[in-house]
């Protein structure tokens, strides 16, 4: 054990305070560097959850209406099916317009084929003859082909006017498939491939399957 003597008191005395000094100022700095440490990090995390509040901001929406998507049927469609009329069938677009015929096949052009379907989703082929004479010709028809081919006179293919019935036996030896007559050996009809759409008898497909013209009976 070491003993100090008095004479050595006044050494020991400077010596301790140099050291507390010293000290003091060591905590001090540590106590700056930790509350920079504490601001810097409070900082940040305001920063933070103000970045965040931001992004939680809703967006700010027009009043204006929003324009909804044209559907397959829409102008471009439409225009479509009248440079085919126009094309096919030697016809201006005034004399579509002025047709009730031309017009309601505008109207369903590109209708897509459904069987047993009798609305614009989807439709098959007597029943577009159907809603055809009914809307164009103000006649009630029969629903399926064979009854239709029943119910019609016998006729030529180059006899044929503008609304007497094609007949078609495509699944067999009977009538499976009908269209309406519109000139120049051309027709329209739902086919199962491509809807609502005019073709004509000399194309290969349905120069095979013809079978007949037809003629609506009057009651």
């Amino acid at each position: 054990m070491i003993v100090y003597n008095c004479f050595q008191w006044p050494h020991l005395q400077a010596m301790l305070t140099v050291y507390l000094r010293t000290l003091s100022r060591t905590y001090l700095k540590n106590r700056v560097v930790l509350l920079a440490i504490f601001w810097f990090v409070s900082c940040k995390h305001t920063k933070n959850e103000r970045v965040a509040v931001q992004k939680e901001k809703p967006k700010i929406t027009s009043n204006k209406p929003v324009k909804e998507k044209q559907s397959s049927q829409g102008a471009t469609g439409k225009t479509n099916a009248q440079d085919e009329l126009q094309s096919k069938l030697g016809l201006t677009k005034e004399q579509i317009k002025k047709s009730t015929l031309y017009s309601f096949i505008l109207d369903w052009y590109g209708v897509p084929y459904q069987y047993g379907g009798c609305q614009k989703s989807g439709v098959d082929c007597s029943c577009f003859t159907n809603i055809l004479y009914d809307e164009v010709y103000h006649k009630k028809i029969p629903r399926s082909s064979g009854d239709l081919y029943a119910k019609c006179y016998k006729i030529a293919p180059e006899d044929a006017k503008e609304g007497d019935l094609f007949f078609f036996k495509i699944n067999g030896t009977s009538i499976s498939h009908v269209g309406v007559f519109l000139k120049k050996n051309y027709f329209v009809h739902s086919s199962t491939s491509k809807g609502v759409i005019v073709n004509s008898i000399e194309e290969a497909y349905y120069k095979k399957y013809f079978f007949c013209a037809g003629k609506i009976k009057e009651s």
